[in-house]
């Protein structure tokens, strides 16, 4: 059997209120999930899963991997984000193929929003 990436695990104080935040900014919606978890999409699925898993203590410094959502446009993309619940970090950087601006969740788990040229 060939490896395959299947999901990413988020840990989170609020699975519920984190896995809304992506699940509307992602348009993915809920699959079948354990108890106090929460799961978007399914085994299977032709995007990686997203899990989102309780713990009982917040982060307590910066996590070294994070995901990078391709938009249309970045101010849109910035707005909505903000209006999740969510916030921006203020980084932002411009390149030739593209901008990227680095964001939060409601839990402070940063993400980049990516605009390819």
């Amino acid at each position: 059997m060939a490896n395959v990436w299947s999901g990413v695990t988020i840990d989170c104080l609020d699975p519920e209120r984190v896995a809304r935040f992506w699940s509307v900014l992602l348009g993915r919606e809920h699959g079948p999930s354990e108890q106090g978890w929460v799961y978007l999409g399914e085994r299977g699925d032709p995007q990686p899963r997203l899990v989102f898993q309780p713990v009982s203590e917040p982060a307590t410094g910066k996590v070294r991997i994070h995901l990078d959502v391709a938009v249309d446009d970045i101010e849109e993309a910035m707005a909505t984000v903000v209006a999740l619940g969510g916030r921006s970090t203020g980084e932002r950087h411009d390149y030739d193929e593209g901008v990227v601006v680095v964001m939060a969740d409601p839990e402070d788990h940063e993400f980049c929003l990516v605009r390819y040229y």
